[in-house]
């Protein structure tokens, strides 16, 4: 029986579209399942600011009366025009092996690009960069992060046989924590902190929510992150979005800031326990015990591992010796908590100030996520 490939247009439909990655990697010991709430509000207008600037339609393959795969299509129109382009996104996307599935679901977005003028196909890409992004091509064996996709290594052999095409690639390098801080990273910081008269910041609950200081961070990673692959600047609304749904909820242990003798930001620092396992074990749902797996995980008792979500300095302070500091905050918390290891997000590969500072640890480049495009 052929592929049909349909919009989501129930509620109904949205759940099995969120849900489907459960059935398609049940068992499989590196899949992390994504916290279903969240992925049912990031597809909902009223609850995702991306909507303001972007367009989507999310689509489900059938086979045999059985749903086969999933993908959604997206026109950022704010990145479109700041990167002066005219592409639409596949994101989202998930399919059994089989390459008439795979090519019915691209064809959708292609379809749905076309129709709006679009001259490109390029993903795996969310809404914004704070989406998951980057189909993985090496490190099938090794468990996967909370913010980033895990996928079969099926998918990039059907991504080159339907003609599509490196983009840019990513990396990821897993940390060895050192049980004190190297002597190097010590030297550097005190050296920075004389010569620019900057010092580690620390912030409160309140200071993020009410005081502005999750605005002032975002707007420090718009422009630490401008020039980047395809980076979205997010608006104000974006950013209100994205500290009520994420800086909120961290814990303020490890999110390390630098500042100068004014208190103005200069770089940042965002880290987190693993809640890997914890979402591996709830399926990724909150009810009926699921949040109490997430909860142990991030204050009560940590795994051995922590994301490092975000990392940047301003510009004019780029090559000064200022992430040095963020390492001397954070390895001894890192001990305290009892972390043996830090998982990097996704580094491209061509940013070599940020993959030359991790020389200063013992690291594995573990994992390596790849983006592609073609023309439409």
């Amino acid at each position: 029986m052929s592929v049909t490939v349909k919009p989501v247009s129930t509620r109904r439909e949205l759940r099995i579209f969120a849900d489907y990655p459960n059935k398609l990697y049940s068992g499989n010991p590196y899949f992390v399942p994504k916290i279903y709430k969240d992925e049912l509000d990031t597809f909902n207008p009223r609850k995702n600011a991306a909507y303001e600037f972007s367009e989507a339609e999310l689509f489900l393959a059938w086979k045999d009366g059985k749903v086969v795969g999933r993908v959604a299509a997206i026109i950022n129109n704010l990145a479109n025009k700041q990167w002066g382009h005219k592409e639409v996104r596949f994101g989202w996307i998930d399919f059994i092996d089989d390459r008439e599935v795979s090519a019915a679901l691209l064809d959708a977005v292609e379809q749905f690009g076309k129709k709006r003028g679009m001259t490109r196909l390029v993903g795996p890409l969310g809404f914004t960069d704070f989406d998951p992004e980057g189909m993985l091509v090496r490190g099938f064996d090794r468990i996967s992060t909370m913010a980033l996709i895990y996928n079969y290594p099926y998918y990039p052999e059907h991504m080159e046989a339907l003609g599509l095409v490196k983009e840019v690639d990513w990396v990821e390098n897993r940390i060895t924590v050192p049980e004190q801080i190297p002597d190097k990273v010590s030297r550097i910081s005190k050296i920075v902190m004389d010569k620019y008269d900057v010092h580690i910041r620390k912030v409160t609950r309140r200071e993020i929510n009410r005081m502005g200081m999750g605005q002032t961070i975002f707007n420090l990673i718009n422009e630490c992150y401008k020039d980047l692959y395809n980076f979205t600047l997010l608006p104000p609304g974006m950013i209100e979005h994205y500290v009520h749904n994420y800086l909120a909820v961290l814990d303020l242990e490890y999110l390390t800031l630098i500042a100068d003798k004014d208190d103005n930001i200069l770089a940042f620092g965002v880290a987190m326990p693993s809640i890997a396992k914890a979402l591996q074990k709830c399926h990724g749902k909150y009810f009926p015990f699921g949040w109490w797996h997430i909860l142990k995980a991030l204050y009560l008792k940590h795994d051995d591992t922590s994301e490092l979500l975000l990392i940047g300095v301003k510009p004019e302070y780029q090559s000064k010796g200022l992430l040095a500091l963020i390492f001397y905050d954070l390895i001894p918390r890192f001990n305290k908590a009892g972390f043996k290891y830090g998982e990097t997000n996704a580094i491209l590969e061509t940013n070599q100030k940020n993959l030359t500072h991790w020389s200063m640890f013992e690291y594995e480049q573990e994992k390596k996520r790849r983006i592609y495009g073609k023309d439409i």
